[in-house]
């Protein structure tokens, strides 16, 4: 038996919007969110928000809300809309699965976002390293001593 996605979220996306900040919350998020968005659904969740709606809609809020806090903000796109009986809680019980991985996530964006920073980072003035030495290579014989020496 087929099972039917709610009508309600046919011909939309959900993308999740994860935010790694100490100086950014979930709710400084859905408020800049809500400056611009009038079709869209935003939930707020512990890891930033979940929006739902017409592409460009859902797309135009994202763009609006990275600018707040760019190299911690993440998108992903959700699989299942809310209320799809192959994946809500309701029909499966407990948590829905994915939100198991979005805990895993959550955890690698803290580096990606410490990187983001570094590169988009003033470049610090340190001293120019010295010049190398020129050396001579080593002779193969030489070598060949040395690995003999180590071979028992």
């Amino acid at each position: 038996m087929k099972q039917k996605i709610p009508p309600l979220y046919q011909g939309t996306v959900t993308k999740y919007v994860f935010v790694e900040s100490y100086k950014t919350t979930p709710d400084d998020l859905a408020v800049r969110a809500y400056e611009v968005s009038e079709k869209v659904m935003i939930k707020e969740t512990c890891f930033g928000l979940q929006i739902t709606g017409e592409e460009s809609e859902v797309d135009m809020a994202i763009s609006h809300i990275r600018k707040l806090d760019p190299s911690h903000i993440f998108v992903k796109d959700r699989g299942f809309p809310p209320g799809d009986p192959r994946r809500c809680r309701a029909n499966l019980g407990g948590a829905r699965p994915g939100y198991f991985g979005h805990e895993f996530e959550i955890g690698l964006v803290r580096w990606i976002s410490k990187g983001i920073d570094q590169i988009n980072a003033e470049p610090t003035s340190s001293p120019p390293l010295p010049p190398m030495e020129e050396t001579t290579p080593l002779d193969i014989q030489r070598l060949k001593q040395l690995i003999d020496a180590e071979v028992p």
